[in-house]
C-alpha cells in the first residue's frame, strides 16, 4: 500500500478501502449523489465556519490547467490563452461535456468574457514600476518570468532611485495615453475600473527584482540597503493602488476590503529577515485595504515556511493557501481566523493518487472537526494530470466521511 502523508488509524485505513473497493466497482467512479453534493457545497462554500454548515466544502475543483492530460492533448498554455482563443473554447466544451458527466457541472467558461472582448487599456504593473521585464519562457507550455533589474548593491541603489523619482509622478507613468478616452467609454457601459488587491509577496517580488541569493546576502551585507528596498516596495505597491482607486472613484474608506499577496520565496527568509523585510509592508498594505476582522486577508505560500507561521499568525489571515508541507492543525496554531486552503499535495492529485488524495482528506478533516474553517484544496496550484475521478473522488470523501455533526 502506498504511504499516506500522515499516520492514519485503523479506522481510517478502513474507510480508506471502502471508499476505493467501492469506486473500483462502479466502473472506477467514486460512489456519488451528485446534485446532494452541489447543494451541500453551496452552503458549505459560503461560510466554512459556519455552525450549521453539512459539511466540508470543496476548494480542489478543476480548472483550465487540466484539459490536456484529461482530453489527451498536447500541453500548449500558449496557444490556450493566447494564439487561439476559438481553440481554446472549443475544448472547454469537449471537457465541459465530460466534467458534466463525471462531477456533474460544467466547469470552464465556454465564451470570451466581456474584458476579453474589450480590454481595458494596460496599465503598467509594479514590475513596470521597477524596470523589470517580464517574458515568456518555455516555448509552448511555459509560462512567464520576471527577469532581474539589478545585480548588485550599486545598481539596487540606483534603481531604487529612480523608483522614487517615478512614484512623484506615478499617475502619469503607470495610465497609458488613451486612458481618459477609455475610461469614459468603458464606464458608459457600466464597467467598473479594475482594481489592485493581489500581488506578488515581497519576498517573492523582491528576489526576482534582484535575485534570490542577491537578496539573501544583501540581509546580512547591506542591511540598510536592505530595509530601504522594503521601504522603497511597501511605497510603491500603496502608491499604485491609490492611483487605480481614485481612477475607480474610491475613498480610502470604500476601497477598503480585501488584499491578497502569492509569495512562494518567503521560505528561503529566515523569521528576522521576514520581519525586517517582508512585514512592514504586510502591515501597510493591511492597514489600508484590510483593517477591519472582517476583512479579507490572504496568503498563499505552497512552499516549506512552516518557520515563519509565527509571524504570519500577527496578521490575523483569513485565508492561507500553505504547502503541504504544513499541517491544518500547525496552522490553525498560528491562523485561528483563517479559512484553510488545503492540505491536499499537489502530486498526491496530479499524480491520480485515489488512495492517498482520500487518506489526506481523513488526515485534515479530523484536524479541523472542532474548529472547522477547512476548505480541502491542494496546497498550491491544481496541476496538469488532476483528473475529473479525483476531483470526484474528493467529492465522495466528503458526502461520506466529511459532514459536520450539525449538518448530517
Amino acid at each position: 500500500m502506498a504511504a499516506a502523508y500522515t499516520e492514519l488509524t485503523a479506522e481510517q485505513q478502513n474507510q480508506v478501502d471502502s471508499l476505493l473497493r467501492d469506486t473500483a466497482a462502479n466502473r472506477g467512479l467514486a460512489p456519488l449523489d451528485i446534485e446532494a453534493f452541489w447543494r451541500d457545497q453551496e452552503v458549505a462554500r459560503a461560510d466554512a465556519f459556519g455552525p450549521a454548515i453539512p459539511q466540508v466544502p470543496l476548494g480542489a475543483i478543476c480548472n483550465w490547467e487540466c484539459i490536456f492530460d484529461e482530453l489527451g492533448i498536447e500541453q500548449d498554455w500558449q496557444r490556450f490563452l493566447y494564439d487561439d482563443r476559438a481553440w481554446a473554447f472549443d475544448i472547454s466544451r469537449q471537457y465541459n461535456d465530460r466534467a458534466e458527466q463525471v462531477v456533474g457541472r460544467r466547469l470552464l467558461p465556454e465564451g470570451p468574457t466581456a474584458d476579453e472582448l474589450d480590454p481595458w487599456p494596460a496599465v503598467k504593473q509594479l514590475h513596470d514600476i521597477f524596470e523589470a521585464e517580464n517574458v515568456w519562457e518555455g516555448g509552448r507550455a511555459g509560462s512567464w518570468w520576471l527577469k532581474q533589474a539589478a545585480d548588485s548593491p550599486a545598481e539596487l541603489s540606483a534603481l531604487l532611485d529612480r523608483v522614487e523619482k517615478r512614484l512623484e509622478t506615478l499617475r502619469e507613468f503607470i495610465l497609458p495615453p488613451n486612458w481618459e478616452e477609455e475610461k469614459t467609454r468603458l464606464t458608459a457601459q457600466g464597467r467598473t475600473v479594475p482594481l489592485y488587491r493581489q500581488q506578488r509577496g515581497p519576498c517573492t517580488f523582491a528576489c526576482s527584482i534582484y535575485g534570490v541569493e542577491n537578496m539573501l546576502l544583501l540581509a546580512y551585507d547591506d542591511p540598510g540597503l536592505f530595509q530601504r528596498f522594503s521601504e522603497v516596495l511597501g511605497r510603491a505597491i500603496l502608491a499604485r493602488a491609490r492611483v487605480l482607486d481614485e481612477e475607480a472613484g474610491l475613498t480610502p474608506t470604500t476601497a477598503q476590503g480585501r488584499w491578497g499577496w502569492a509569495d512562494d520565496n518567503c521560505c528561503l527568509f529566515t523569521p528576522q529577515m521576514f520581519a525586517a523585510f517582508a512585514m512592514p509592508i504586510h502591515r501597510a498594505v493591511f492597514a489600508r485595504y484590510a483593517p477591519d476582522p472582517t476583512h479579507h486577508r490572504a496568503q498563499h505560500s505552497d512552499s516549506a515556511m512552516a518557520h515563519l507561521l509565527p509571524l504570519l499568525g500577527e496578521l490575523d489571515m483569513k485565508q492561507t493557501n500553505f504547502g503541504p508541507t504544513l499541517s491544518v492543525a500547525e496552522i490553525r496554531q498560528h491562523c485561528p481566523q483563517a479559512v484553510i486552503k488545503g492540505q491536499l499535495a499537489p502530486f498526491t492529485f496530479s499524480r491520480n493518487d485515489g488512495r492517498n488524495i482520500v487518506a489526506e482528506f481523513l488526515r485534515d478533516f479530523e484536524q479541523a472537526r472542532e474548529a472547522r474553517g477547512l476548505l480541502f484544496a491542494t496546497a498550491g496550484s491544481i496541476n496538469n494530470g488532476s483528473r475529473l475521478t479525483g476531483m470526484r473522488l474528493m467529492m465522495a470523501a466528503i458526502q461520506r466521511y466529511g459532514r459536520y455533526e450539525s449538518g448530517a
